[in-house]
């Protein structure tokens, strides 16, 4: 299934042409609720809720709105965590001039309010002087809670793969802080449930920048495999249904500016397009010095 929120936090699972509301088998979903968790209540519960939400699909019960005009938001707003792996690819690690590898430093974790939609802008903050970069990144999304999971049963604690991006600024300031601005971690436009994606270890992944392909890679280049990141986080984090773990990019990162317009694809997974807005706001003390080497 390719599930989805819509309209105002309506879940849905899109068909490729027609989002088909399955509110009714769920017993409610995310409009006016906070914080807005339908969807990681339909993850924790879904191999119970599976057999209601196909039998209200049968029925031609469930409302439906063209595809084009559900209006699409981020699938997952409220984890309980937003991990994120650095520095997983060998060719990013070298036009990056760095030498801290996802083995080295295990993971990180990114603000949940960066989380947007499929449907809504990247918001750049003003800070100028400063480069803010794309990154093009697999999101697995966790389904079964596990502590010091091995690596023989970690497939079977995802639930399904998204499409992320980690909007970062450029500087030496701390990663997190960076990488946390509002609308910062795009991603969608649905989670894909693992039954409808044949093997996740060699799925390509592009990101073009106003048409021009400015990344292309394949989740088999990656330094710390699907398994190892999550026996790595869960050895210090016990995962829970609806966490979502960011993979890491490639090479070919480099700066967005307002007007462009930002598109990612994974095979087997999705595709999405953003465009990118400068904002007014976000300026504060901590970036008022240039960065390193400026």
């Amino acid at each position: 299934m390719k599930l989805v929120r819509f309209d105002g936090g309506r879940i849905g699972v899109h068909d490729g042409t027609l989002v088909h509301d399955i509110g009714e088998a769920l017993g409610g979903d995310d409009r006016g609720a906070f914080p807005p968790v339908a969807m990681v209540r339909l993850i924790a519960a879904f191999d119970r809720l599976r057999p209601d939400i196909e039998a209200l699909l049968a029925s031609g019960r469930a409302p439906s709105v063209p595809a084009a005009s559900a209006g699409l938001l981020a699938p997952l707003p409220w984890p309980n965590k937003l991990m994120a792996y650095p520095v997983n690819y060998i060719d990013h690690a070298k036009e990056m001039n760095s030498t801290g590898y996802a083995h080295v430093q295990g993971y990180f974790l990114k603000a949940n309010s960066s989380l947007s939609g499929p449907g809504e802008p990247i918001v750049l903050p003003a800070l100028p002087g400063r480069e803010i970069h794309h990154e093009c990144e697999l999101a697995l999304v966790i389904g079964r809670e596990g502590r010091d999971i091995p690596a023989e049963r970690a497939r079977e604690h995802i639930f399904g793969l998204s499409c992320l991006m980690d909007i970062t600024i450029r500087g030496p300031e701390e990663r997190v802080f960076r990488k946390s601005y509002d609308s910062f971690t795009p991603m969608g436009p649905w989670i894909i449930t693992m039954d409808e994606v044949r093997g996740i270890d060699s799925l390509g992944m592009k990101l073009w920048v106003n048409g021009e392909m400015r990344q292309s890679a394949n989740t088999r280049d990656l330094l710390v495999g699907i398994e190892e990141m999550i026996v790595v986080a869960s050895s210090a984090s016990t995962l829970y249904p609806g966490d979502i773990i960011a993979t890491g990019t490639p090479a070919g990162v480099g700066p967005i500016r307002g007007g462009d317009t930002v598109v990612i694809e994974i095979e087997q997974v999705g595709r999405m397009s953003l465009p990118v807005v400068q904002g007014k706001g976000g300026a504060n003390r901590v970036f008022l010095r240039p960065p390193a080497g400026a």
